[in-house]
């Protein structure tokens, strides 16, 4: 039987929840290592490309946060076989990662600086971030991205979202979804009350 170890940040979002929903979808019991980001900052350079998440299967370590979505997502039927189909999800996945690097250009500043390069990203990439996925959603037929059912590329957009929808992005109004993409809010929504979704939060409160 395979280990599994996952080491990402203390948070219940981010690059790291995906797969930890994929994880518990495929019935794969894994080692949970939640790093506070002090730790990161002094574990950083230990870690392969000195990122976050990586995964240790059977002790050997991997990383990169959407090849570990395809992979356990193709184990917990939550990746499409389809070859179309599979490209539809990976364009939603590389997507999200192009304009996470831009707000993550966000972290750190303050004051007006934070709130200059906010509005600006909110104006700008996001605003041409979020109309495309909502092309792409609109393509998959309204309800998903691809196969027309649940994959990684759903769960990864619903937890980008729900950082946004909670008001977790500071001077990014929290209604900023909704406004301009309201179809993406309720896939959120239909995410987040998917019941593999319920069923890994149950896990977590157990």
């Amino acid at each position: 039987m395979n280990a599994y170890k996952l080491t990402y940040f203390d948070i219940d979002g981010g690059r790291g929840e995906p797969i930890r929903i994929a994880l518990h979808a495929a019935g794969l019991a894994f080692e949970d290592i939640r790093w506070s980001f002090p730790e990161f900052g002094e574990k950083r350079e230990t870690a392969r490309f000195n990122a976050v998440p990586f995964m240790e299967i059977d002790g050997k370590l991997i990383t990169q946060s959407n090849a570990l979505c395809r992979y356990i997502g193709k184990m917990s039927n939550l990746y499409p076989e389809d070859p179309l189909q599979a490209l539809y999800c990976d364009e939603v996945l590389e997507a999200l990662e192009d304009i996470t690097h831009y707000m993550v250009q966000t972290f750190g500043l303050e004051g007006n600086e934070l709130e200059t390069a906010r509005e600006k990203f909110m104006n700008g990439r996001l605003t041409v971030c979020l109309k495309g996925l909502d092309e792409l959603l609109t393509r998959g037929g309204g309800e998903y991205f691809a196969n027309k059912r649940l994959t990684v590329a759903d769960l990864k957009t619903a937890v980008y979202l729900k950082n946004i929808r909670s008001g977790g992005l500071d001077h990014v109004p929290a209604d900023f979804v909704d406004t301009l993409t309201p179809a993406l809010a309720k896939l959120q929504d239909r995410v987040d009350n998917h019941p593999i979704v319920l069923a890994y939060k149950a896990s977590k409160s157990a």
